[in-house]
């Protein structure tokens, strides 16, 4: 048999990378090369990857070697970096030279920043001339910044051209660019005048100037601005690609959808890192080593833990209230597990909400007032509930009054507590989600203790 088992043409859009790695693997552990490759030539490329990532290491080396060389280029710039590592120590010399120095330049940044400093000289020092100076210029800006992730492989327009002769010039260089849909235009000293599409040029005359036809209203970034706000400009302004300018305006590179989509599932991974307390540094959780895995959760846990510390202290000093009503401690769980709840979904909302700038509009005010008014109505709503479920429990009205009251006002302290920390955090141009839920938990654990027990010694009147 040699011909694929499966037909991109009649097999659903959504069934094909599970089908692609399903049946690589069957393939090649009955030993049926010949049928593996055949499989390849009719898959995508990011499926590829993705069935090559599942492989045991082994065969990982064998399944990418039976890639056209074109194709595993494409297919290289997909696989995660920890394979990508992986199958450069299994590549001969001059593989690793056709594949790295094939790559597009920002592909083989990101990949360079995984690799061992001596890895990274060797290979630069093997690249064709031309490859090596993109990747210098790359890596001499600093990370998560435009600089970094831009490519410099665009096309670029002078504006005393034609129509025609900018469709020419596009003919000539096409191949190497890897954006053609937008061309960017200049002057002589490179500075970014304007943009015209693909489209705008093939409907208009070949002798019309391109003057006429430039969109001078542009969205730019520098060299410098945070990858975060670059995703966020193309998102924001329904872009293919942004353009990126140097402290002189000089236009030195661009950054493509395609590469924001990498950034945004990047940073969010990172973000719900964060919120679980787990210390991530960019790498992929499930192929870290156990005890590195260990060590970066146990930072938190222990300042956690440390913390919690003085809830234990608190509730140790108020012996003579619990003398005086035992069945308060029933409840002191229900209400700081409650309190911290709250808590924990209003931080978590706003964080999001600086993460998508959707509160910008609303501003730091409006949306403490606003989750306090949330923390107040569930407060009143869980503290009724509360309140009756104590005096079923005890028969006794004064601690009902007081499980009660207590939940209305640490349900609305968590909402406050919730909110504002993300923006201190923010203002102080650290990471918000540093306040993630296990934090924000642990702050309303020890004011829920002090909030319940000053209730309790003001209705009890101690």
């Amino acid at each position: 048999m040699t011909e694929p088992l499966f037909s991109p043409e009649n097999t659903p859009t959504e069934e094909i990378p599970k089908l692609v790695k399903n049946q690589l693997q069957t393939l090649l552990e009955n030993n049926n090369l010949e049928q593996a490759k055949s499989l390849l030539v009719s898959a995508q490329a990011v499926d590829i990857a993705e069935a090559i990532e599942s492989l045991p290491e082994s065969w990982q080396v064998i399944a990418f070697r039976l890639l056209s060389k074109e194709k595993a280029i494409d297919v290289y710039e997909h696989l995660d970096t920890t394979v990508q590592q992986a199958l450069i120590e299994e590549f001969k010399r001059q593989e690793v030279i056709d594949i790295v120095g094939n790559m597009s330049p920002d592909d083989r940044v990101r990949l360079f920043d995984e690799l061992p400093a001596k890895v990274v000289g060797r290979l630069r020092e093997q690249m064709s001339p031309k490859e090596r100076e993109k990747t210098a210029l790359l890596l001499g800006y600093q990370e998560n910044t435009a600089g970094r992730i831009m490519t410099p492989e665009y096309i670029s327009l002078k504006e005393n051209l034609t129509v025609g002769q900018a469709l020419q010039q596009i003919k000539r260089l096409g191949k190497s660019s890897e954006l053609v849909y937008y061309l960017y235009v200049t002057d002589k000293s490179r500075h970014l005048l304007g943009m015209v599409s693909l489209k705008d040029l093939v409907l208009t005359e070949p002798d019309t100037p391109l003057s006429d036809i430039i969109t001078r209203d542009l969205i730019s970034v520098s060299t410098e601005t945070d990858q975060e706000e670059v995703a966020r400009l193309i998102r924001r302004y329904d872009l293919i690609a942004i353009p990126v300018v140097d402290r002189e305006a000089r236009l030195v590179g661009v950054v493509t959808v395609d590469d924001v989509m990498d950034i945004v599932e990047q940073e969010t991974t990172e973000d719900i890192y964060t919120l679980g307390a787990v210390q991530s540094e960019g790498d992929n959780y499930f192929q870290t080593n156990l005890i590195a895995v260990a060590r970066k959760r146990v930072v938190w846990l222990m300042i956690l833990l440390f913390t919690n510390t003085f809830t234990s202290g608190i509730i140790e000093s108020q012996e003579d209230v619990l003398q005086e009503r035992v069945a308060l401690a029933a409840f002191i769980p229900l209400l700081i597990g409650t309190g911290g709840n709250v808590g924990a979904q209003s931080s978590t909302v706003v964080i999001r909400g600086l993460s998508t700038d959707q509160v910008r509009s609303l501003g730091f005010a409006k949306v403490v007032i606003r989750e306090a008014i949330a923390g107040l109505l569930l407060g009143l709503m869980l503290g009724a509930i509360a309140m009756g479920w104590a005096y079923l429990l005890r028969k006794d009205l004064s601690v009902a009054i007081i499980v009660g009251s207590s939940l209305v006002a640490i349900s609305m302290l968590a909402s406050v507590t919730g909110t504002t920390l993300p923006f201190i955090f923010k203002f102080y141009k650290l990471d918000p989600a540093l306040m993630s839920a296990p934090f924000i938990t642990t702050v309303v654990d020890v004011l829920g203790v002090i909030i319940y027990f000053y209730i309790a010694r003001l209705l009890l009147g101690l």
